[in-house]
């Protein structure tokens, strides 16, 4: 993989770029989150999906109930089984999402340049003059000339269900707006989001809640992601509410900048949350489409100056109804990898698109060929200059052993772990070969009965870029003697070379902790 390695920078001949990518084992070094739902439930579907590079199921609380999602995880786990693939699970909270309540589920025709009253009065029946909603305090945020947007749950944008108003005045509770365009609103449920308007909802309410704690607790959910993540506070409670929940005290929270709020404060939010989601849906009307692009970048950036995993969404929307992303889709792929992406998130392109295994498959392909141009080089030189000297222990060690598995070529990096910390510090210097994570498993008991800990840790490191979980045999501790270590690495190597990406006479880098000591070290694969 790393041998092909190219820079945009360099003269390519223009031949070679329609050269085929040979097949790997790993489909990409980015990772791939897809939300499962009324088209990817199915054992065979996730199965494809699995296969097809998915490594993160994302169960999004907006629409239906726990029975239902529940169904579809027994589904996942039998897929797992299935296909010997790990995959992690993603519980996407509701938060402070306002949406418009059609009960009656007939179609809805909004004609431009005609009024629409938006009320809080649930008990109403919706219809082309009136669109019940579930928020009182709409007509307190908004004034005259603000903007809102109504659109399907996971909307693409481009599609004719989706509408755009105008404030034209308020009256009492509710608020009268200007229709912007002709528009039809199909379905029972539709996002309403205002434009750079502040929204005095809890960022977890009463029902995610209750979720968490029953069907979260339940799954022992490996990523909680947090909707509308606003200030640093909200992460700090939402961690709280965890550690009370059993196993959940080692659930990470990724926290979902949505809005203009969660943007101003990002790098509080950074501070305390184990990842971050940038929802480009909300954002993209929040911001000035110009704005769009320079958010991205900068926020990748700061996601991966402090090692934490950055996640893009909205990428393939045209691949709910295609079987091909459209140009500039194909584009917006690769320059997410190219600005640092860890992880692409798949919305209704999975959940509700038509093509959920080829969508998955055709976005692998485009990171792939993305990392194959990735600058490393530089990318490794900011990372240094970032972190700045004196550096941490666990930071040399890190970083030493990306420069010398790039020096001598290494075909894999692979870390000892316990916590994951080690190999997600060494994922963080983006080295251009994969990082085998071994997790070694911890004994543990809370005085009534043993069990293991680093199941989690090895789900929670299949978010993030160019890291490969393994789970070691708990009878080999991660600092012990030399003995066990070897037969540990013998464990890890099998495990690479029936991956296909170690060979005889390949170098490889391992790192682990001998004693007190970490150690890294360079070792040539015999026949």
């Amino acid at each position: 993989m790393h041998s092909t390695h190219l820079l945009l920078e360099e003269p390519i001949r223009m031949a070679s770029i329609l050269e085929p990518s040979k097949a790997s084992f790993f489909p990409a070094m980015t990772k791939i989150v897809g939300t499962l739902g009324p088209k990817s439930r199915s054992i065979e579907v996730i199965s494809g999906c699995l296969k097809a590079g998915m490594s993160v199921a994302r169960f999004d609380f907006s629409w239906h109930d726990p029975e239902y999602h529940q169904e579809t995880l027994e589904n996942l786990k039998a897929a797992v089984k299935l296909t010997k693939k790990l995959c992690a699970v993603m519980l996407d909270t509701v938060g402070a999402e306002m949406q418009v309540v059609n009960k009656s589920e007939k179609a809805i025709s909004l004609e431009a340049d005609a009024t629409v009253v938006l009320t809080p009065d649930k008990g109403q029946e919706a219809s082309s003059e009136l669109l019940p909603i579930n928020f009182d305090g709409l007509s307190k945020a908004v004034k005259k000339g603000d903007t809102i947007f109504i659109g399907q749950y996971l909307f693409t944008g481009s599609e004719t269900t989706s509408v755009w108003l105008e404030v034209s005045e308020v009256k009492g509770d509710d608020v009268v707006c200007v229709i912007k365009n002709s528009a039809t609103l199909a379905g029972s449920l539709f996002t309403l989001h205002g434009s750079q308007i502040r929204i005095g909802l809890p960022t977890l309410t009463d029902k995610d809640k209750e979720v968490i704690s029953t069907w979260g607790v339940q799954n022992k959910i490996d990523f909680l992601s947090l909707s509308y993540t606003r200030h640093a506070e909200d992460v700090r409670q939402a961690r709280e509410f965890l550690s009370k929940l059993g196993d959940l005290y080692q659930t990470q929270i990724f926290a979902k900048i949505e809005n203009i709020e969660g943007l101003n404060h990002f790098d509080e939010i950074l501070q305390e949350a184990d990842g971050i989601i940038l929802s480009r849906g909300n954002l993209g009307i929040d911001l000035p489409p110009e704005k769009v692009f320079l958010f991205q970048k900068a926020a990748l950036y700061k996601c991966n100056m402090a090692g934490k995993p950055a996640v893009v969404t909205r990428v393939v929307d045209s691949m709910t109804d295609n079987l091909r992303p459209t140009r500039a889709e194909a584009t917006d792929v690769a320059n997410a990898v190219l600005d640092g992406s860890d992880a692409i998130l798949l919305g209704a392109e999975t959940l509700r698109g038509l093509y959920p295994v080829e969508t998955i498959s055709t976005v692998g392909k485009i990171c792939a060929e993305a990392e194959k141009v990735f600058n490393q080089d530089m990318y490794f030189k900011k990372t240094v200059k970032y972190v700045g000297e004196p550096m941490t222990h666990l930071e040399s060690i890190a970083s030493s052993a990306v420069r010398a598995a790039i020096k001598v070529k290494a075909s894999v990096i692979i870390c000892f772990t316990s916590s994951g910390r080690a190999a997600r510090l060494i994922a963080k210097y983006r080295p251009t070969m994969p990082v085998l994570s071994v997790v070694i498993p911890r004994l543990k008991t809370n005085q009534l009965k043993w069990s293991f800990s680093g199941a989690f840790e090895a789900r929670q490191s299949l978010i993030v870029r160019g890291l490969f979980p393994m789970l070691a045999d708990p009878r080999h501790p991660a600092e012990s003697t030399s003995a066990s270590n070897e037969s540990v690495l013998k464990v890890a190597l099998d495990h690479g070379k029936a991956a296909g990406v170690i060979k005889s006479h390949d170098r490889v880098v391992v790192c682990q902790k001998v004693g007190d000591a970490s150690v890294v070290k360079i070792i040539e694969l015999e026949d």
